[in-house]
Parts: structure tokens; sequence; C-alpha cells
């Protein structure tokens, strides 16, 4: 099969634009995480990846008051200073 070179570089400016498509993406989900006063915020999914637990064992921290939490907009964050905090107490017991 022989392609003329004309439908070559169409071809490849349309796999060049999907790249720049996916690379717009993953800068997009690279700064999804909100940062207050410098300050990296984690929503619930992000702690619980993170710390590898259940999200019944996150309400215990919190219900302990283990792990501090802020709510905005109904929406529960948690300081990512905080969760180092948590594992390191974690360690030291």
């Amino acid at each position: 099969m022989n392609i003329e070179r004309t439908e070559f570089i169409v071809w490849m400016e349309r796999i060049m634009e999907r790249f720049d498509i996916l690379k717009e993406q993953v800068v997009n989900s690279q700064s999804r995480f909100i940062e207050v006063d410098g300050e990296q915020l984690l929503d619930n999914q992000d702690v619980l990846q993170l710390l590898k637990i259940s999200s019944r064992s996150l309400q215990r921290y919190r219900t302990n008051k283990k792990l501090p939490y802020y709510t905005i907009s109904g929406k529960l964050y948690y300081k990512l200073s905080d969760v180092h905090h948590l594992i390191r107490e974690s360690l030291k017991s």
C-alpha cells in the first residue's frame, strides 16, 4: 500500500492534533488540586487513594479528630500537610 506524500502529511497532522489534545488533558488533570494560601487541599477520594484506607476509616479519623478537615461548598477537603502529619504520627505508634 502506497500513500502519497500529501495524504501522509495530513494524517500526521491529525495525529499531532490528538497528541496536543491529550497533552492538554494531562495538564488539566494535574492542576485539578485546589490550593489555598499555597497549601494543597485533597478531597475524600484523594486521601482514600493516598492512604489506601476505606471511607469508614477516613470518617473515623475525622470523628476522632486525628485528621482535620474543611468543608467548602458542602465538600470535605484535607490539607496535604495534615495528611502527612497523620502518616508521621501513625509511624511513631
